[in-house]
């Protein structure tokens, strides 16, 4: 088994740090991930990180479902991605369940 994270980060544009948050949290993907994790940064910037069980080599590893782009207004620039494969993941987290940090 081959587990691939993919990170999704966008930065807020100014005073709208809650609603990118918000609109993060909300968005469903195609399939379930193994585990969701959701954070906020410095900079209103939001931050997902998404599991994904994959059969192969990273080579040949298909593309997991993603987060898409949130609108224009949302974002101060083109959201950053990127894809590591997991070299000692844990399966603690119920399949699918999201484990968003609490934003108090």
């Amino acid at each position: 088994m081959t587990v691939v994270t993919l990170m999704w980060e966008a930065r807020a544009a100014e005073g709208r740090g809650p609603e990118l948050l918000e609109w993060a949290r909300k968005q469903t993907l195609a399939a379930a991930p193994l585990r969701r994790e959701t954070f906020r940064a410095p900079g209103e910037r939001v931050l997902v990180l998404t599991w994904w069980e994959v059969p192969g080599s990273d080579a040949e590893l298909p593309e997991p479902p993603e987060l898409p782009e949130p609108a224009a207004e949302l974002i101060t620039r083109p959201v950053h991605r990127w894809r590591f494969e997991s070299l000692d993941f844990s399966g603690d987290v119920a399949a699918g369940a999201p484990t968003d940090v609490p934003m108090g």
